[in-house]
């Protein structure tokens, strides 16, 4: 009998580890709560009748996945009381699970009609929770890996079982919801977490790098250390400010009506403030960062701290140092990236939490149909972009990709548009390719065509997005990097869904899906100069040196 191959006994070896499992589990316990907080909540508010606006503002709790870098330093030092002993990531991640249990059964016993603040508080607070566990969970998963179960094979494993969440919190939701009632259904889900919490009591602990820990800054070059320190209180203040007044906006949003006293607008807040939180949030780190880099520098490490010294040399490595090398290393094509990773994924980011009201209030579509369309049907489609955006990638380059993966999201705009206009651009199609003649009811098989389109756009536009994004990350700096860049993309998307709640209110979603449309065109305007940017900075890096001698 022939020997099997080597790389299929260690595949095998991966698949049996434990850690595997574990992978798998906490996959499914980080993607659960962020289906469930961020879309599948949408579902259950739009069939109460809440206003677009609203669901909007309370959209505004995903921007905890994008700032969940600021407390990632506390994590990563903080040893909690009581059930520190337990390891430094089990519990955390066990703190985060039970709490996560009790926010989804806190959300289950509020009425989000009379008590939409109080509802609005606890959905915070889970978010809050959920990004934190997710902290924990890459650390673990670079912490954990060994040379059976490597980095990315564990990784691999971490997006199945988050797959498999989506499929959970999002279709299994909304088939349950239209037999049972939503509360009962996030009660369900909170005992899913409190599974996941005893299944983490036997999670192998990770070893951490001792060295690390104790000199964060150990091999960078960084400024002295008050240098240092006022650059970190420049970047806390200017976040600390955006998250208040985000913060504020969206208490005073979701206030009790005053008779007679119209509400906070969301769009006056976008137009007014968001420029100005873009600027707190990006424009000055940056600006800050790059001045960093202009001080005299020594390498960091190998001086004996405190525990609150290490603290904020960790917040240094996390927050400065990696815009400080992208700005020092692109100059001013700095500013020409960043506008690119703000905008590029806006055009199907700022609906997102609009599409379950729109599939089922707007256009009237039941619980299954949606579920099977979005969920389930949906997956596969995305699986499809992705597989094509691989293939582009291999077949044009990286820059081409990118370019048609900002042209099909933003087109696919224009499918709903369609579709919110009842569907006579996709009803020609579809009869021009006989597909309503295939026996598929032609209602449903309209909101398939548009899924299908939608779907395909956004895997080929987010497979060519995080190929870029990794281009431009330095090898040094890759982790913490990609950790900052990836996190922006939800910045401006999150700021305006807001306003586009109120947009929806007022125009129609049709309206609304056209200025997306054309915002996903700014975005592709920004990668062909982008293009051209890289592309003849490569060509003066390559030009021979011609000076005579």
């Amino acid at each position: 009998m022939a020997e099997r191959p080597k790389g299929f006994a260690l595949f095998r070896a991966a698949l049996t580890n434990r850690k595997t499992a574990a992978m798998l589990m906490l996959g499914f316990a980080s993607g659960l709560p962020f289906v469930l907080l961020i879309g599948t909540l949408n579902a259950w508010l739009g069939e109460l009748k809440i206003s677009l606006a609203t669901i909007g503002v309370l959209s505004w709790i995903g921007l905890a996945y994008a700032f969940k870098f600021l407390w990632s330093p506390l994590v990563d030092r903080l040893r909690l009381p009581l059930i520190g002993g337990l390891g430094q990531r089990r519990s955390w991640l066990i703190l985060c699970q039970g709490l996560l249990a009790l926010s989804l059964w806190g959300l289950a016993a509020t009425d989000p009609v009379a008590a939409i603040g109080s509802f609005a508080g606890i959905a915070v607070v889970a978010a809050f929770l959920s990004a934190t566990q997710d902290v924990v969970i890459d650390a673990w998963r670079i912490e954990i890996a060994d040379d059976t179960a490597t980095v990315e094979f564990l990784s691999a494993v971490y997006q199945l079982g988050n797959r498999l969440s989506a499929l959970a919190g999002g279709a299994l939701a909304l088939v349950l919801a239209a037999r049972l009632d939503w509360p009962t259904v996030y009660i369900g889900f909170g005992f899913a977490m409190l599974a996941a919490l005893g299944a983490t009591l036997f999670l192998p602990e990770a070893r951490r790098d001792a060295a690390d820990a104790a000199h964060p800054l150990s091999g960078h070059s960084v400024p002295e250390r008050r240098k240092r320190a006022a650059a970190l209180a420049i970047v806390a203040i200017c976040w600390g400010w955006a998250i208040l007044v985000l913060g504020n906006f969206m208490v005073s949003a979701l206030q009790p009506p005053v008779p007679g006293v119209p509400g906070p607008s969301a769009g006056d807040f976008t137009r007014m403030q968001g420029p100005w939180i873009i600027v707190a949030t990006v424009i000055i780190p940056a600006l800050v960062a790059g001045w960093t880099r202009r001080l005299p520098q020594h390498q960091g490490g190998g001086e004996k701290m405190g525990g609150t010294r290490a603290a904020a040399d960790h917040c240094y490595r996390a927050l400065i140092l990696p815009l400080a090398e992208i700005v020092d290393r692109l100059k001013w094509g700095a500013i020409l990236v960043l506008a690119l990773i703000l905008l590029y994924r806006i055009a199907d980011s700022i609906w997102a939490p609009f599409a379950f009201p729109f599939y089922l209030d707007f256009l009237g579509y039941s619980n299954d149909e949606v579920a099977f369309a979005s969920k389930l049907f949906g997956v596969w489609m995305t699986i499809a972009g992705v597989a094509l955006g691989g293939y582009m990638l291999a077949a044009w380059g990286r820059m081409p990709t990118l370019v048609a993966g900002g042209a099909v999201a933003a087109l696919s705009n224009l499918l709903f548009a369609d579709l919110a206009l009842g569907g006579p651009t996709i009803d020609a199609f579809m009869h021009m390719v006989a597909l309503d003649q295939i026996g598929i009811d032609v209602r449903m098989m309209r909101l398939l065509v548009a899924i299908c389109g939608e779907n395909i756009a956004g895997g080929l536009a987010g497979t060519a997005f995080v190929a870029y994004i990794s281009s431009i990350t330095a090898r040094e700096y890759s982790a913490v990097q990609y950790a900052l860049l990836s996190s922006m993309t939800f910045l401006v998307g999150a700021l305006g869904r807001a306003a586009t709640g109120e947009a929806i209110d007022k125009v129609g979603y049709a309206n609304v899906f056209y200025v997306t449309a054309g915002l996903g065109g700014v975005a592709v305007l920004l990668v062909l100069a982008e293009w051209w940017r890289s592309t003849s900075a490569a060509a003066r890096v390559k030009e021979p040196d011609v000076s005579p001698v």
